[in-house]
């Protein structure tokens, strides 16, 4: 019952309010306002302030939004760990088992991790010298193409 005149005096209050910003020429802001006090007088009359007033005080509703909390809790935790793991155990069977299927080259017989396919270390040819005047040859060589 209070919660209801309480809504009522401020919307009485808003529309004065709104009356004497509609005397000063400012009708824009005055229906602004207006607007804004009638909504506490729309909820008193459809009895969503009782409704609320009534869900405020009882221990019962209370107690149910702490269950729906706690609920919301346990799927946010499950989630998160479900994440961290990189998806349910269903998921990640079907997945190992995806992998395991598919060949990236269906037509080969084995897996290519026999010997190197690398050629062997070059040998070392007699014509090259070793000397360190000659390591400049080939920069030597560039260099008088280019005429420098």
């Amino acid at each position: 019952m209070i919660a209801e005149t309480v809504c009522s005096a401020v919307a009485a209050a808003g529309l004065g309010i709104a009356a004497i910003t509609a005397y000063r020429k400012r009708f824009l802001a005055a229906t602004r306002i207006a607007a804004y006090a009638l909504v506490p007088l729309g909820l008193v009359m459809t009895g969503v302030v009782q409704w609320a007033a009534d869900t405020a005080f009882s221990p019962m509703a209370w107690a149910g939004f702490g269950v729906l909390g706690a609920a919301w809790a346990l799927f946010m935790g499950t989630r998160a760990v479900e994440r961290r793991r990189g998806g349910t155990r269903k998921e990640r069977r079907a997945a190992a088992r995806a992998a395991q299927t598919e060949a990236v080259a269906p037509a080969a017989s084995a897996p290519s991790l026999g010997p190197s396919t690398r050629p062997a270390a070059r040998p070392k040819t007699a014509s090259r010298p070793t000397g360190g005047a000659d390591d400049f040859s080939d920069i030597e060589a560039i260099l008088k193409k280019h005429g420098i």
